[in-house]
């Protein structure tokens, strides 16, 4: 694993976290610019994959298992995505909250990736 983008995954997520937060602490569901903030995340994630999947193809392997490996980094994937679109559902500031969850989720993901690879 890339421990810079692993690092970078985990403080954008956070950072998203904590500007969704916001949101929800002033009242206000996720708007247009927190879409734009998510997709930046999942892009992050979808590159974590890229590297895993890449790195596990050249034969290097995880200290816990390949398959609590992959099943973690889908799950990192899936996380701020999945609750962009319960966010969608939810038009009110606990739209916020709910991507706000998401974002310290994934943060929570990346540390425990970094884990199962062995760092």
């Amino acid at each position: 694993m890339l421990d810079a983008l692993t690092v970078a995954t985990a403080i954008a997520a956070l950072l998203l976290a904590a500007w969704c937060g916001w949101a929800a602490y002033r009242d206000q569901p996720t708007k247009d610019w927190h879409f734009i903030g998510m997709a930046v995340v999942s892009v992050l994630a979808l590159a974590q994959l890229a590297v895993g999947v890449v790195q596990l193809a050249r034969g290097q392997k995880p200290d816990q298992g390949t398959t609590i490996f992959v099943a973690y980094l889908l799950g990192a994937l899936a996380c701020v995505p999945v609750a962009g679109f319960m966010s969608l559902a939810e038009r009110t500031r606990w739209g916020s909250v709910t991507v706000a969850a998401g974002g310290v989720v994934l943060a929570v993901l990346q540390v425990r990736l970094y884990d199962i690879w062995g760092g």
